[in-house]
């Protein structure tokens, strides 16, 4: 087995070109999914200033196991999933050119599993961006995982939304999250939805038009 399973992964694409772009997006989907799935939120959000980049994960999964096992059983995949968004990141801000998105106006944004990918990403990479948005996810590890983090998200805004009954994701993991980024420094707005299981929802996509507005036109 390789140890860069998702080295090389297609990007999928849609909305306006990195060097027209007011903003940016990078959707992650989830376990079992495809990345042009993602795309349909970019017809949600309902803006053509906006580039949207979703990365696909080599045999449409991040990592192997719960994102509630040890952080070793879902290696090197987790590791290569990381890197990939990393690159993907790199690309978008053009840190090699002068023609890209700057950081502060990209958006982190996952779904289920790319939830719980995005929020370790941001985490381990603490920094000020446009926003991260964890859709039904959370921070990566089994309970007790020590979350010794380094840097700051200089008041980035984290969203972390999630039903009550979902059979994937305990609440508490999305309490730890929101702790988390909090003492990363990040303004966090932690909603959790009676009665509703693994989706998403329309107050969240709400939030989210809003949230992607708010960075396009500053």
């Amino acid at each position: 087995m390789t140890d860069d399973p998702h080295g090389g992964q297609p990007i999928e694409r849609a909305g306006a070109d990195l060097d027209e772009a007011a903003a940016a997006m990078i959707l992650v989907h989830g376990r079992g999914a495809r990345a042009r799935g993602m795309l349909g939120l970019a017809d949600e959000i309902g803006r053509d200033d906006v580039a949207y980049l979703a990365p696909q994960a080599a045999r449409r999964t991040w990592y192997p196991n719960s994102f509630l096992a040890e952080i070793e059983s879902n290696q090197p995949h987790l590791g290569s999933a990381i890197e990939l968004l990393g690159d993907v990141l790199d690309e978008v801000t053009d840190e090699d050119g002068d023609g890209g998105v700057p950081l502060e106006r990209t958006v982190l944004l996952g779904f289920s599993q790319g939830g719980c990918l995005a929020t370790e990403y941001a985490a381990r990479n603490a920094n000020r961006y446009g926003g991260v948005v964890a859709l039904s996810g959370g921070l990566i590890g089994p309970e007790g995982t020590p979350r010794e983090y380094e840097g700051s998200m200089d008041g980035t805004p984290v969203f972390a939304g999630c039903g009550d009954q979902d059979p994937h994701i305990p609440v508490e993991r999305v309490a730890e999250t929101a702790r988390v980024f909090e003492e990363l420094e990040a303004d966090v707005e932690k909603r959790i939805y009676e009665g509703v299981g693994h989706t998403v929802l329309e107050d969240e996509l709400e939030y989210v038009r809003g949230l992607v507005a708010d960075v396009a036109e500053r």
